[in-house]
């Protein structure tokens, strides 16, 4: 799954291009019910969807009025021209087991952060919410306490004139298991959250411009594979969670000082693999991961480029590898902060661009070490206020007199004892 140096430059463009403004997002209205109550705009949406002789509410064209309660199992359907707004509060509630809301555009405008205004809230197992456009909600989708519940080719776009630490959550998954979250177009909210909740599957997402693109906190045996996260602050970050599990995502253009493609803290058999991680402040950061003995974090076959750091180890990493990955493009590979130690980590079977070993027998693999020592990072775990320097042409220049004066040799900062000479082709499936 590398890219080639020409794609990776598209691929920046492309995503730069989107921050521009609102992306038309391609979202397929599900199909109308076959049978169908029609409820004309003006008319009682809620009346329909109580009558218990109505298994679908079809609407037109039109604007409706909320908010709406769905208490039984029932289908409400629309059109994306069929406008639904409501006031203050959640504008659909979703109680009963196999109820569905599919099509319609949804606006909620004027909600309160305070109170988890939003435009739809589902407490119900064996759920849908498919094909929704949502605008202008403080709050998009709101999943709690449920089951078997599909979020699916929704369009949430949240508010990007707001504070981004001010704007309410796309998707917010609460205590909910075995759940699908896929192919969703999400922009300009705060965070994809998945909070207490275990079993899921979140794939083939696209999320711009996000705070947290998917935030994980107490929450087992979750699947990211297939999403496509730019712009955003942090694309996934992981805290107190295991068993996960990050496969074939998108990371581009994670932006700041706080920037980050992939984050874990405190997380315990985590499983990193084929990710490309484009153009991010820092490709991997590690925090005390994992935190239990007995635990594994794997780091594998992923692409890691045109970032300021691809992996920064916050704490000592214990059955910790990083295997098969591509460094390329990236001011600093590797980077130890906070009193961590890469040299304990397993590294094999990685290209390094900045390698300058040989390879006699032509087997591919570098027949001396690729060891990275930096005086400029050992300052720094000395007087952590060095950091205020961290890529200056000061610290540069204390880089640069350690390759002049070979006298002085700073300790390796990691080791791979077995680097492999090039890249993985474009394209590849590893």
């Amino acid at each position: 799954m590398s890219l080639s140096l020409p794609s990776v430059g598209l691929l920046i463009v492309a995503a730069c291009s989107e921050v521009r403004g609102m992306v038309k997002a391609e979202i397929a209205v599900p199909p109308r019910p076959e049978a169908c109550t029609v409820v004309a705009p003006g008319g009682s949406i809620q009346a329909a969807l109580d009558d218990t002789a109505t298994t679908a509410v079809c609407l037109s064209t039109g604007e409706y009025q909320g908010p709406l309660k769905l208490q039984r199992s029932v289908t409400l359907w629309g059109p994306r021209d069929a406008m639904l707004r409501s006031g203050p509060g959640v504008i659909i509630d979703v109680t009963a087991p196999g109820a569905a809301v599919l099509g319609l555009t949804i606006d909620g405008a004027n909600g309160r952060f305070d109170f988890l205004d939003g435009a739809i809230r589902v407490a119900a197992d064996d759920t849908r919410v498919e094909g929704v456009s949502v605008i202008n909600a403080m709050f998009g989708i709101l999943v709690e306490r449920a089951r078997r519940v599909r979020v699916v080719g929704n369009h949430v776009a949240g508010n990007r004139e707001a504070a981004t630490s001010m704007r309410g959550d796309t998707i917010r998954v609460w205590e909910t298991r075995d759940s699908v979250i896929e192919h969703n177009t999400i922009e300009d909210g705060r965070d994809l959250v998945i909070w207490y909740s275990r079993d899921n599957r979140i794939e083939s997402n696209r999320i711009l411009r996000a705070r947290y693109g998917l935030h994980f906190m107490y929450s087992s045996g979750n699947l990211v594979r297939g999403n496509t996260l730019l712009d955003g602050v942090v694309g996934v970050f992981v805290m107190y969670s295991r068993n996960l599990h990050i496969e074939d995502n998108l990371i581009a253009n994670a932006a700041g000082a706080a920037g980050m493609a992939i984050g874990l803290k405190d997380a315990g058999n985590i499983y990193v693999r084929r990710n490309q991680l484009i153009h991010d402040t820092i490709g991997v950061y590690i925090d005390s991961s994992p935190m239990q003995i007995g635990e594994r974090v794997e780091i594998t076959d992923n692409t890691v480029r045109l970032g300021d750091t691809g992996l920064v180890f916050h704490s000592s990493a214990h059955d910790l590898a990083v295997r098969g990955n591509d460094f390329a493009d990236n001011t600093t590979q590797v980077r130890v902060d906070g009193g961590g130690d890469a040299t304990r980590a397993t590294w094999s079977d990685n290209y390094f661009d900045d390698y300058a070993g040989y390879d006699l027998d032509d087997d591919g693999v570098g027949d001396v070490p690729y060891e990275l020592r930096s005086l400029s990072n050992e300052l720094i775990a000395r007087s952590p206020n060095l950091a205020l320097f961290r890529g200056t042409p000061a610290l540069a220049i204390v880089d640069a007199a350690t390759h002049l004066d070979p006298l002085y040799q700073p300790a390796a900062v990691m080791i791979d004892h077995a680097p492999r000479m090039a890249p993985h082709p474009p394209g590849s499936r590893r």
